[in-house]
């Protein structure tokens, strides 16, 4: 008997017990579909993490200044300006592994233009911000050196900014008021998305760091060369270990601070921890895979029992066709058919749900999803599998029959 016509027979066996065959196939079907989520739901989680390393820029270290000690209570970090833009300047001059290091001053308030108005965070910083945070100008342009040594009036704004006060109009040149200081936006930044914390990242005015010093935070700022915190950008390739250690030795050097006593800054490297968040999404996408995985063995035993009550049932039909020609390989190949062609089905099927899952959890829960050929491939291949390996043991039982002895069986 060729392969044709045995697999004719196969589909017929299956197609006279439907209810059977599909409930055979069911397991088979939940776990491909499920891996198929899982993976989506994994891979969906590290893309959105390697899109918050990209907005937030490589190799960041940031140092942030110290803290008040007030009756025997520790505030929190900033609440004492201990570093300063000569800080700054002397980390990018000074340490080899530093490509760049930008001081910044931070404050809120209600950015006005005209009859709209919005509350947004703004920065006192330098050039140097976007180069670090590699942040491009979507329209408009930079900071010049004159604006900075002036104290001029100017602004960059971010693109949430730009639509609650412009909507789709553009903003450039449009004068706005913070802290009733007028300012001229003279850029619009690149879109950068949500931070690790889930934070709007373009919700977000730039100005010169002397701008936001004598002119928006107030008189008391003005003489000041202090900074809430300073960004740095580490050299491509440079160890970022060294180069924090590096930073920590010349800013207490610089700060004056004798051996023993704790450092007035603090020194946090996001890449790390980024790089811990993404290691943490794939092992989580990975065990994701692992726990759906399961269910696919759950539906080869399923295939495997049901098979197994598919040869007793057939036993007098197995002996029949042996006794007119039919030879133990015919037999073998027709189960292991009829096995393979119920876990390609429902892998066919389970495709098709779990990537309509996919789709649903993403719309649903507000998850990122990222389908994978890949993972589909990959799960419709085990399923394969599956289907010869839990198959093949009642295939074996059924081609070693002995054609009398079948023709007995009651």
């Amino acid at each position: 008997m060729n392969f044709l016509a045995t697999l004719r027979v196969a589909l017929n066996a299956l197609r006279v017990n439907k209810l059977r065959s599909a409930l055979t196939m069911l397991g088979i079907i939940i776990g491909v579909a499920a891996v198929i989520v899982m993976i989506a739901v994994g891979q969906g989680a590290q893309a959105r993490v390697a899109e918050q390393i990209r907005s937030l820029g490589s190799n960041i270290i940031m140092v942030l200044s110290g803290s008040v000690l007030s009756g025997g209570a520790r505030g929190g970090s900033g609440t004492r300006q201990t570093l300063s833009e000569d800080d700054a300047y002397a980390l990018a001059k000074e340490v080899d592994e530093i490509q760049g290091a930008a001081p910044s001053l931070r404050g809120t308030g209600q950015v006005v233009a005209g009859n709209a108005n919005w509350s947004t965070s703004f920065y006192g910083t330098t050039p140097d911000y976007l180069e670090v945070r590699e942040w491009p100008i979507a329209e408009g342009r930079g900071f010049e050196a004159t604006e900075m040594n002036s104290a001029a009036k100017v602004i960059l704004i971010g693109q949430t900014v730009a639509k609650n006060l412009y909507g789709d109009s553009s903003p450039l040149d449009q004068v706005v008021r913070i802290r009733k200081v007028p300012l001229t936006i003279i850029g619009v930044l690149e879109r950068k998305g949500q931070n690790m914390m889930g934070q709007d990242q373009d919700d977000v005015v730039l100005m010169p760091i002397s701008t936001a010093r004598k002119r928006v935070l107030g008189a008391n700022l003005a003489k000041s060369r202090n900074v809430g915190s300073i960004m740095v950008k580490v050299r491509s390739g440079a160890d970022m270990g060294e180069a924090e250690q590096h930073m920590k030795e010349l800013l207490r050097q610089r700060h004056r601070l004798p051996a023993g006593q704790d450092d007035d800054f603090y020194v946090r490297n996001l890449s790390e921890i980024l790089e811990a968040q993404e290691a943490s999404s794939k092992v989580l996408a990975l065990l994701l895979a692992a726990v759906a995985s399961v269910s696919l063995l759950v539906g080869g035993i399923g295939i495997m029992n049901i098979m197994l009550v598919s040869v007793t049932e057939r036993t007098r039909e197995i002996g029949l066709r042996m006794a007119v020609g039919a030879r133990s390989k015919d037999i073998l190949t027709q189960f292991l058919v009829e096995a393979v062609t119920l876990s390609m089905i429902g892998g066919l099927i389970g495709i098709l749900l779990g990537v309509g899952g996919s789709l649903l959890v993403g719309h649903l829960a507000g998850w990122r999803t990222e389908l994978s050929i890949t993972a589909i491939v990959l799960a419709v291949g085990f399923a394969a599998i599956v289907g010869v390996f839990f198959g093949f043991y009642p295939a074996r039982k059924a081609s070693r029959l002995l054609p009398i002895e079948a023709l007995r069986y009651e």
